[in-house]
């Protein structure tokens, strides 16, 4: 995939991260029982921590610099001598799936932050589960766990 970027967002690009999670909430909305709210919209979703926890960080991805998603990742410190790193939220336009954008993304995402990961899905949503685990078996040669738990399957790796 070629002329694409991932920029890291800054709290200029909030209102636009906060607008693409509107479509990422409705696209979400077929496989969770989301809901609008009176004025039309989903709920706000929680991005300010995105830019005052250095835990967090949120990304902007564009395709011949225009906007055609967004990947927001999180360091997770379960204890001094136990952290990864997750894809919280990952979000590719309908129009660019399946071009293997969401796919060299990933992989960037994955040497951008080097280290143990984990990445779940919930059951329910079955394109998901079988991206990330053919991108991470991809990526990774095979060299993976993956982990079933009640309602999600998380696989386990390291970057390098």
């Amino acid at each position: 995939m070629k002329n694409y970027e991932i920029k890291r967002a800054t709290l200029e690009d909030k209102e636009t991260l906060s607008n693409l999670l509107q479509f990422y909430i409705y696209d979400f909305s077929e496989f969770m029982d989301l809901q609008i709210e009176d004025n039309g919209k989903f709920g706000e979703y929680p991005l300010n921590e995105y830019w005052t926890d250095c835990s967090r960080f949120p990304y902007l991805i564009l395709l011949h610099e225009k906007i055609a998603g967004f990947v927001l990742v999180k360091l997770i410190d379960r204890d001094e001598n136990n952290s990864y790193f997750s894809i919280i939220e990952f979000f590719i336009m309908k129009r660019f799936r399946r071009t293997g954008l969401g796919k060299q993304v990933a992989k960037d995402i994955f040497n951008m932050h080097k280290g143990p990961w984990e990445v779940y899905q919930i059951d329910s949503n079955e394109p998901a589960r079988h991206f990330w685990k053919k991108t991470i078996e991809e990526y990774t040669g095979g060299k993976f766990t993956e982990r079933i738990e009640i309602g999600r399957k998380t696989q386990v790796f390291v970057s390098q």
